[in-house]
């Protein structure tokens, strides 16, 4: 019996980065049969990058690659040579979906561009996701994640601490893989609407997928105050009125008390305090302009309780107050444990191990990982085989010229 939303729709992905593996892992995990394309004897650079399973550095252990490619089928392929693209033409004839990654203009110097697929198959669906995108003076700029989510302007936006009395604070350096996931999920939205969209336009589209663009809407209310009213944001005007992320005595808070009786909740939180009489936290404008004050008071009592038990008491009272997890923390949270967060697969490498499963549940299983990631060209027999009906005897002469 088919399982997930999209168990009817085949797609083949051609991707090196994580942006277009989760877009092609998100449409793999609600059921579409998904081929993932691998250089021959290297396979996706992802697989030699950490952290690796156990510490031993091996392409089939990287957790990573473990992550982003449930539920595909792996082959490989050379696309460069004459007969690799004709294989790759033979998938594509068939498929819904194409998802790459490849610099501008790749594709179509080998003849396997999107008009070129189109004639073949004019209900192709293909997403091509760029650090700049197809077109203007960026598009042969070469950029990894990190580099396209400083282009996009979001570390200027990050909030400031609620302790902070820096008011030019600096940018912050975002962590590893910041925003590649993000234009991933985007790229996948946009390849599902352009399938529901191909049953009553009847043919396929091309999306074109600039990761800075991508990056930039998430913070599309800041961009849109800069392009009407030319106002530009800082750590330091992006902060909380008051409250924010604050340390307490095992860890850190993030307190939002924006509302009146959020307010005086916390301050019944903190056994009314005489201090939070005062004129200077009147009202709600008294706070905010009286912040830096506050959050210096908030902080001394923070820092004499757990976050447990500051949460616990604010939860008593209305407060949107909540602790800030760890991952470690968060593997082993009550919460995602009891509502079946984590799914147990099975690895010819690496055995079981746990992934995280699509963000939603429903009635039926459409959103989930059901599948271990492929090993290198584990399934060229199957795929080229019994899918595309190549002789065992065509596949053995493509494996030995290193096509396959």
């Amino acid at each position: 019996m088919p399982i997930g939303a999209l168990s009817h729709v085949k797609a083949v992905e051609y991707c090196t980065t994580p942006s277009g593996s989760y877009c092609a892992k998100l449409i793999a995990d609600m059921g579409a049969e998904v081929v993932k394309i691998e250089e021959p004897g290297h396979g996706d650079p992802c697989r030699r990058y950490g952290e690796f399973l156990s510490d031993i550095p091996d392409h089939e252990c990287s957790a990573r690659f473990l992550y982003l490619n449930t539920n595909k089928f792996g082959v490989t392929l050379n696309v460069r040579s004459a007969t690799g693209r004709k294989v790759f033409e033979r998938l594509c004839e068939s498929a819904d979906m194409l998802i790459e990654d490849t610099r501008p203009g790749t594709l179509d110097e080998l003849g396997i561009g999107y008009q070129s697929l189109r004639a073949l198959n004019p209900s192709l669906v293909m997403t091509s996701i760029t650090p700049f995108g197809q077109s203007g003076p960026y598009k042969d700029f070469k950029a990894y994640g990190i580099n396209s989510y400083h282009a996009a302007g979001d570390a200027f936006v990050l909030q400031s601490s609620g302790v902070s009395l820096n008011l030019e604070e600096p940018p912050v350096a975002a962590g590893r893989f910041a925003g590649d996931f993000e234009v991933g999920t985007i790229a996948a939205v946009a390849l599902l609407a352009a399938l529901y969209g191909r049953a009553s336009l009847g043919a396929g589209e091309y999306i074109d997928v600039s990761r800075q663009e991508a990056l930039m809407q998430l913070n599309g209310n800041i961009l849109i105050k800069y392009a009407n009213c030319q106002t530009i944001p800082t750590r330091a005007t992006q902060s909380y009125d008051y409250g924010g992320m604050m340390p307490c005595k095992d860890g850190y808070i993030v307190i939002q008390a924006v509302e009146e009786h959020h307010w005086q909740g916390l301050v019944e939180v903190m056994d009314n305090p005489e201090w939070a009489k005062e004129d200077r936290f009147k009202d709600k404008f008294a706070r905010v302009a009286n912040k830096h004050d506050l959050n210096l008071l908030l902080a001394q009592w923070l820092i004499q309780h757990t976050r447990e038990e500051i949460a616990a008491r604010a939860r008593e009272r209305g407060v949107p107050v909540g602790p800030v997890l760890s991952i470690e923390e968060v593997a082993g949270y009550r919460q995602y444990n009891e509502r079946g967060f984590f799914v147990e697969l099975d690895h010819p490498r690496v055995g079981r191990r746990n992934y995280p499963r699509g963000a939603c549940l429903s009635t039926e299983p459409f959103w989930s990982p059901r599948r271990g990631a492929p090993l290198l060209g584990e399934h060229n027999e199957l795929v080229y085989g019994k899918m595309l009906g190549y002789e065992n005897e065509e596949l053995v002469a493509m494996r030995q010229a290193g096509i396959i």
